[in-house]
């Protein structure tokens, strides 16, 4: 009987035989008047490897010793080599069928050296362990759409309190947030002046940085303005609370709007700025200070000097503007030796011309000011370890009854808040506790042990009572109630 398939073996002598059972069972296969009985398909369940014989070489032709097949393998295993001269043998059904569902069910692994792409936005997304990111496109869509909800609308958390405010201030007794995300030291805190969008925290920082906080339900980071090159010294909200006045020790003072973080206007002086202040009346006109005699005027529609302020001093520290926007108080680090002349510094806004500058008569400087919200008057946080009451009218006298003493200020930038209502005054200490009193008599309310470091700054929540942010010369940001 002639094989469909023979197979040369040069151990076989000529004329043997070499027939197979499997020969047999392919010419019982290939046969029609056999196709009607059972015994010519004992293994109806055929291995792969045979069909894919059959397909190459085709029924009936010779196979030479040196020609090899290479049967293809799943990608990533090595490749079968088999040689044509000996017989694959049959595997049992119950073998073939498990071997087949475990070719199409088995993941395929890529071959080594080759990794598979990932893209920019996967790449970006933090990774736990096995390499998967934690999030998916959809789940980052979907943050993103919950951090421009959250710079937009009402916090859920400040809607009870939009209503009428209660009487009188409360005191916060522990902290409820913890917010790091700040390389160096953070140098103020302010929440948003709106109170439907009050729930929103600026910080500036020495890293270079500015950031948004959502500061009374989840304390994330929702935006992170990196536009300065040099720390950011000074930063404030508008009046609207949709835009942010940052300036830096780049020389650069810059407008920015929050919720697409483009640059509005890039003011650029000849020196440090440290100090920034928007006119109440009119937002697009803001001042700025620094390392210079001058404090200048700038026009955001123009984005040009409006007014310069000159006075024979080297430097400025703060600005604040008085009652209706129309005087301004500057600090200055200038200070005599019988008196502390032209520290602090009353300026008419419209014709630049000084008003007062022998308010103050002590030799100390004043790192910090904070209007009163409802009377006529402002404190002077100094050097001296305490802070001066003021009044915000002509002939702008130091009021010497009061005197909010208890802290220490030991040349920090402490800075100093009043409560919404004006009944409470809190301020930051160099030893990192933070000092709440009684802005009628001057006492010592409480007093938080609050940072390790220096506590630098201090914000009162203009909505929800005794709640409270802080900051300290670590870089850490602490939110109390």
């Amino acid at each position: 009987m002639n094989s469909l398939v023979a197979y040369d073996d040069s151990d076989q002598e000529d004329g043997e035989d070499v027939t197979s059972p499997k020969d047999n069972i392919h010419q019982s296969q290939n046969d029609p008047a056999s196709w009607g009985s059972k015994s010519c398909h004992p293994f109806p369940s055929r291995h792969p490897i045979e069909h894919e014989i059959e397909q190459c070489f085709g029924v009936g032709r010779t196979i030479s010793e040196p020609h090899r097949l290479t049967i293809p393998a799943p990608f990533g295993a090595p490749e079968i080599v088999e040689s044509c001269s000996t017989p694959k043998p049959h595997l049992p059904r119950h073998r073939s069928d498990s071997v087949r569902g475990s070719l199409v069910k088995r993941p395929l692994a890529p071959p080594p050296g080759v990794r598979p792409y990932i893209s920019k936005r996967q790449r970006s997304l933090p990774v736990v362990e096995g390499g998967e990111p934690m999030s998916s496109e959809n789940d980052v869509t979907s943050d993103e759409s919950t951090v421009s909800r959250l710079l937009s609308e009402v916090s859920e958390r400040v809607r009870p309190y939009l209503g009428p405010r209660p009487q009188g201030a409360q005191l916060p007794r522990q902290v409820r947030l913890c917010l790091q995300g700040h390389q160096g030291p953070v140098n103020t805190v302010r929440w948003c002046p709106v109170p439907q969008l009050s729930h929103l925290l600026l910080s500036a920082s020495m890293d270079k940085t500015v950031k948004i906080w959502d500061g009374v339900e989840s304390g994330r980071c929702l935006k992170t303005c990196s536009s300065h090159s040099g720390a950011v010294r000074d930063a404030c909200w508008s009046p609207c609370g949709r835009r942010l006045l940052t300036g830096s020790f780049d020389n650069m003072a810059m407008l920015t709007d929050l919720e697409t973080g483009q640059l509005i206007v890039k003011a650029e002086n000849q020196f440090k700025v440290m100090c920034l202040a928007m006119q109440p009346e009119n937002p697009e006109v803001f001042l700025c200070g620094g390392y210079s005699s001058e404090v200048k005027a700038w026009d955001c529609r123009t984005c040009k000097v409006q007014r310069v302020y000159r006075a024979d001093i080297q430097q400025t520290l703060a600005i604040l503007f008085l009652t209706r926007g129309k005087e301004f108080v500057t600090s200055s680090d200038s200070v005599s030796r019988d008196s502390a002349e032209r520290t602090l510094i009353v300026w008419d806004f419209q014709t630049t011309a000084k008003l007062s500058s022998q308010i103050y008569h002590e030799r100390y400087t004043c790192p910090s000011l904070a209007l009163h919200p409802q009377e006529d008057c402002f404190v002077a946080q100094t050097n001296g370890n305490y802070m001066a009451l003021f009044s915000s009218q002509r002939p702008y006298r130091m009021n010497k009854r009061r005197r909010y003493e208890g802290h220490k200020v030991e040349g920090y930038a402490v800075r100093c808040d009043f409560s919404p209502d004006g009944s409470v005054l809190a301020t930051g200490s160099s030893t990192g506790c933070v000092h709440f009193y009684d802005q009628r008599s001057t006492r010592t309310l409480q007093t938080l042990e609050a940072h390790g470091q220096a506590c630098v700054g201090v914000a009162l929540h203009p909505v929800i009572p005794a709640v409270v942010a802080t900051c300290d010369w670590g870089g850490e940001i602490k939110i109390w109630q």
